[in-house]
């Protein structure tokens, strides 16, 4: 391809679910066209073992691959492995790192997110929000005596979960864990399996196994640490060896309500001439520690620990960094890119999807944006439908999709499937909760507003999603049942054919 700006009439930028859902399609819309997707990584996202598990609710494997697989699948796709440099809308032109340039007629922007580092730069700071961070986060667990985890969504949870033969001491700003997914009572129904000495059997794992490969997979591509990788999928830490020096499973105490106030290398430390603490027990008061770290944390609860390392799980940025100079996007609050109902940016021509983008339209009554790899699936297959449309001139509704918030995952083995309004977001004070529990086994909430079921946690395999999610969807009248709703021996889904 000659640098003097080569043209097609899309391009992708970014190699994760988002981006690559996003070329896959317009692959498909448009065989005699090329279809440029440019990304940092040697090694792209894809969704594999695809299952619509019912209207709303989705289940996929996420794959690293070559992405010269995805050339051998769709022909008329063209991989370009750089970042971008810098982005030209005036002139719809992209910069690559290389120092070559691409023009385009349409530009669909899913460069991901990258995670909220609290401190950057140190050594003894991890980041974990893909495979490769998550690599380097095995390597030094195996020397680690004790760690800090910072963050309280999906990752930190499920990190806590996995880590045997660590202290970790789990920091977290909310009054539960897991408070992303859950509320306190199934945060409270969780927690024994943080305790719990010996680890059942895992249940063989459905979706992706992220396999760190031996030295019998030289070949396969990885990218330097200082990339951006894509996000984690689900199952992330499956064939990761979570182990620490210690003979114990299980030893995690939390730390409520607080967060990160400062950090302090050994030596700084030392001369402050402040005490640190052991790991809390339950039998005695916590004791000074004589231990010498390699990193002290001090809490905003005025504690302070030393540990090997600090995980910072504590969300993501969107990355919207190399984008912006010079061109005149508007942001949403948390930073994406504001795209409306057909994945506009403010840029004409100019499409974003995935962690990048912030959803600006008028959303559904019980759907919100959360940057989740399903819904990057699916802005960016519904992103390359508006740009489709656009070219053709046809009109296109909203995707069904965004209806419903709708997702399925697992926490500590159990089954977890959120729908709608869950932790009643945005509701106020203007709705109740009905709960049903069976310890060890099934935690069933449900949120109701003015009689009508507005969103539900369901933890293990209760087989009510498919029945919820229509109840949701059609926003019946349920005063009538009551308690009823949740009783376990009332065949609810008879009710509701």
């Amino acid at each position: 391809m000659a640098a003097g700006g080569a043209r097609s009439r899309f391009a992708v930028v970014g190699g994760g679910i988002a981006g690559v859902t996003c070329a896959e399609k317009l692959a498909m819309e448009f065989p005699s066209e090329d279809i440029l997707l440019v990304t940092a990584s040697p090694v792209i996202k894809a969704v594999t073992n695809f299952k619509q598990v019912s209207k709303t609710l989705e289940e996929f494997d996420v794959e690293e691959q070559p992405s010269s697989l995805l050339e051998k699948r769709y022909p008329n796709i063209q991989v370009i492995q750089s970042g971008v440099k810098q982005l030209k809308s005036e002139e719809h032109k992209i910069l690559t790192e290389d120092g070559k340039e691409y023009m385009y007629e349409k530009l669909c922007l899913c460069a991901g997110a990258k995670p909220k580092l609290i401190l950057e730069g140190n050594p003894y700071v991890l980041g974990i929000r893909d495979t490769d961070s998550a690599q380097a986060f095995q390597k030094n667990l195996a020397q680690a005596e004790r760690i800090v985890v910072v963050g309280n969504g999906g990752i930190a949870l499920e990190l806590v979960y996995e880590i045997e033969g660590c202290e970790v001491i789990w920091a977290i700003k909310d009054k539960a864990i897991g408070n992303t997914f859950f509320d306190a009572g199934a945060a409270e129904f969780l927690i024994p399996k943080l305790t719990a000495e010996k680890r059942e059997t895992a249940i063989a794992c459905k979706r992706t196994k992220y396999t760190m490969e031996g030295k019998e997979k030289k070949e396969r591509p990885v990218a330097a640490p200082d990339e951006l990788g894509s996000a984690l999928g689900p199952d992330w830490h499956e064939g990761l060896r979570l182990k620490g020096t210690k003979e114990f499973s299980h030893k995690v105490h939390i730390e409520i309500l607080c967060e990160v106030k400062q950090i302090f290398l050994q030596q700084e430390f030392l001369q402050l001439k402040r005490t640190s603490l052991t790991f809390p027990k339950e039998e005695k008061n916590v004791a000074a520690d004589d231990v010498l770290w390699p990193i002290y944390v001090e809490l905003t609860n005025g504690k302070i620990y030393g540990c090997n390392f600090i995980v910072s799980a504590t969300g993501v940025v969107p990355n919207v960094k190399p984008f912006i100079d010079g061109n005149n996007f508007a942001l949403g609050e948390d930073g994406g890119l504001k795209v409306d109902e057909h994945m506009h940016t403010s840029i004409a021509d100019i499409y974003a999807a995935g962690d990048i983008c912030t959803a600006s339209w008028e959303p559904s009554p019980v759907w919100h944006q959360m940057r989740l790899w399903t819904q990057a699936r699916q802005m960016g297959w519904y992103a390359a439908k508006c740009m489709a449309a656009d070219t053709l001139g046809e009109s296109i509704e909203l995707d069904f999709c965004f209806e419903l918030f709708a997702h399925v995952t697992k926490f500590f083995n159990y089954k977890v499937v959120v729908l709608g309004k869950y932790n009643a977001q945005g509701l106020g004070l203007n709705h109740e909760l009905m709960l049903r529990c069976t310890k060890g086994q099934e935690y069933v909430k449900v949120v109701m507003q003015n009689g009508r079921m507005m969103g539900a946690v369901l933890i293990g395999e209760t087989d009510l999603e498919e029945t919820f999610e229509n109840l949701i969807l059609n926003r019946m009248d349920l005063s009538a049942y009551g308690e009823d709703l949740l009783n376990p021996n009332i065949d609810i889904e008879d009710y509701f054919d």
